[in-house]
């Protein structure tokens, strides 16, 4: 009898050795109770407890966690739209009241995911309720603010924070998603048709400035040569004048008729003429009767231009 009492004190001293120590993974807290009330939090190491009085009750993961939501709601233009989003929380901190709030809040993790995901769905639903269908889309920060905003303050009741909350895709149905693309294509021809527009009265106004230009530039050009063409006449004239005034000069001194100037000039020019006419043609009265006209018209030119010699001549 005596060597099975030894052996039961030595099974139960070992058990009871085995029993006392508590390893507790890195990111992780246990909570211990005594009879089902709380005593204290063992932290990541090896840790003692007394056997099968302190009992573990739960252990917490402190690490980051995730979760995803697929969820509908509708605008106030009763639009239903779909979400997918991605939501990342976690304990707030090792502290032992955020931790005793972890563990007893709820009776396990799928009561808090529940609870939790209902509780982001509500809140988007009821953001988005107030909405037309066409602000949804740009509104996705302001979405994600407004949840935080109303969440963090009931996740710390329950030990936990919102870290982020991302909203991966927003989607219609079918019929809002084809009008939509619609009125973007339609929004983009009437920018394109806006663009081309600007473009060509740009081009259109730019070529009539330079044509204006031109035109400025051309009708300078042509006064200029129209002042050296007359004054290139005036040049010509002027010669011409002292040329013939200096022949009938001369021509006086010799006792000579200065008809023969005039006579001279004319057939000159007759030659000029028929040289460098290109083609013109000419209409010459080749009669005694136009010859004698000529002669003395030419007579009356040399009678009216006599005064002014002889007046040079004194």
């Amino acid at each position: 009898m005596q060597p099975v009492i030894t052996i039961f004190i030595i099974v139960f001293f070992v058990l009871f050795i085995l029993l006392s120590f508590v390893t507790v993974q890195q990111g992780s807290i246990t909570v211990i109770t005594v009879f089902g009330k709380y005593r204290r939090i063992l932290e990541p190491g090896l840790n003692f407890k007394i056997p099968f009085i302190e009992r573990v009750y739960r252990r917490i993961s402190i690490q980051n966690r995730s979760v995803e939501l697929e969820f509908q709601a509708i605008t106030v233009d009763q639009a239903n739209v779909y979400f997918k989003a991605m939501l990342l929380y976690a304990v707030i901190d090792q502290k032992e009241e955020t931790i005793k709030n972890v563990a007893f809040k709820f009776i396990d993790d799928r009561n808090l995911m529940q609870a939790l995901v209902r509780t982001i769905e509500g809140s988007i639903r009821g953001f988005v309720a107030n909405k037309k269908q066409a602000e949804v889309l740009s509104l996705r920060g302001e979405i994600v603010a407004d949840v935080k905003e109303q969440i963090d303050q009931t996740l710390e009741t329950w030990g936990y924070h919102l870290i982020d909350l991302q909203l991966n895709d927003i989607t219609f149905d079918e019929e809002i998603i084809k009008s939509m693309s619609k009125v973007v294509a339609s929004n983009n021809l009437k920018a394109a048709a806006e663009n081309e527009g600007q473009a060509l009265l740009i081009t259109k106004t730019k070529a009539a400035e330079a044509d204006g230009n031109a035109i400025k530039i051309a009708a300078e050009a042509e006064r200029l040569a129209a002042q050296l063409r007359g004054q290139g006449v005036a040049l010509f004239r002027e010669e011409v004048a002292k040329g013939m005034t200096q022949a009938a000069k001369e021509m006086q001194q010799a006792n000579l008729d200065t008809s023969v100037i005039l006579f001279s000039m004319w057939t000159e020019a007759i030659k000029n003429f028929a040289e460098y006419g290109k083609g013109n043609v000419i209409f010459l009265d080749g009669s005694s009767e136009g010859m004698q006209r000529t002669m003395k018209e030419m007579m009356a030119m040399n009678n009216l231009m006599a005064p002014e010699f002889n007046k040079g001549k004194k």
